[in-house]
């Protein structure tokens, strides 16, 4: 990530017209500040855009992998970069919900592309009443079927490092990939 010399860029804020009448007609002056504008014309183009850097859907693809370090984002460099951007974008709201089936359905959707489906509520149970029998045994483990989405096919070891990486450590995920969307199953 750099921000160096661009050629031809002019500077919006000329040093020789800014100079003492004096030096208005020093070839010398004008020469000397010329040079100082095309090192200081990126400078200012950065600066006068700054809010643009910021903002992951039209920030300088060089920066993207910096800013995406900024909100805990995956950067993978070998996405296309408007899926890079994207993963940026919802990546605070992913946090929002790390550890929920809608965070592993959309963290598998950004990362991959692929769709998802998570059975199997990991045993967490509640009761507004107080001494309330005890909820039944949670089922022993959660699965996630990923079907393909955007690209033809599914990694299957994507997929396990993702939902490795996802799901709460206390819970047990399998994933089943399968080659198209799963049939209703009575539901």
């Amino acid at each position: 990530m750099s921000r160096a010399a661009v050629p031809g860029l002019p500077s919006r804020y000329p040093i020789g017209e800014q100079l003492p009448a004096l030096y208005a007609d020093d070839d010398f002056a004008q020469r000397f500040t010329a040079g100082l504008d095309t090192v200081l014309a990126p400078v200012f183009a950065t600066l006068d855009s700054l809010p643009a850097y910021f903002d992951p859907r039209v920030t300088p693809a060089d920066f993207l992998a910096w800013l995406a370090t900024w909100v805990g984002a995956v950067d993978d460099p070998h996405w296309p970069v408007e899926l890079r951007r994207e993963a940026v974008v919802h990546a605070v709201e992913l946090h929002r919900w790390r550890g929920t089936r809608r965070g592993l359905v959309e963290g598998l959707r950004l990362a991959l592309g692929v769709h998802a489906e998570v059975t199997g509520d990991g045993g967490a149970a509640w009761s507004s009443t107080p001494g309330a029998d005890l909820p039944p045994e949670p089922p022993a483990e959660t699965l996630v079927r990923v079907w393909p989405g955007r690209e033809a096919s599914v990694d299957a070891d994507r997929v396990n490092e993702i939902v490795r990486a996802m799901c709460p450590v206390h819970i047990v995920c399998r994933v089943e990939v399968l080659p198209g969307p799963p049939a209703d199953e009575g539901r």
